[in-house]
């Protein structure tokens, strides 16, 4: 899907098919802008796809699990290069930091208390009807097939 046809949309339907809301995709762009302008101030070619582009298709690889080939064909550019791009989206945003989630020790450090369950997933073994010479079959027992 393109992001002209996105811009229409109202917040909700824009978060449905997104799965961030509208300013959220806002505050990332913010991000993926200036980042886009810190790496291109001594020039440097122009990408195939706008920002906007990028981030929507990397929001449907995360969301959607699509695969690349299957995104690089809607997007009408080379696997290869989405693959680079979507990798390139995701590591400047987690470089910002905006969007991180609290550790572990964030946690531990929370007053909330967890209630934790746990389920027993041991492995039992199948129970099959043992072998015997009463229900052998009579093919087997003359040794011709």
């Amino acid at each position: 899907m393109k992001f002209d046809t996105l811009v229409g949309y109202c917040d909700e339907k824009f978060r449905r098919i997104t799965g961030v809301k509208r300013v959220t995709f806002e505050k990332m762009m913010k991000i993926l802008h200036c980042a886009f302008v810190l790496k291109h101030v001594q020039g440097g070619r122009n990408p195939k796809l706008p920002l906007e582009e990028q981030l929507l298709a990397t929001l449907e690889y995360i969301r959607e699990y699509r695969t690349y080939a299957h995104i690089a064909a809607s997007h009408q550019i080379d696997e290869s290069n989405m693959y680079r791009m979507i990798r390139c989206v995701e590591d400047t945003l987690v470089k910002d930091g905006t969007f991180s989630l609290p550790g572990h020790k964030a946690l531990l450090k929370s007053n909330m208390e967890y209630e934790v369950v746990l389920i027993d997933t041991t492995e039992s073994p199948i129970e099959r009807p043992k072998k015997s010479k009463n229900n052998t079959i009579a093919v087997r027992k003359s040794g011709t097939r």
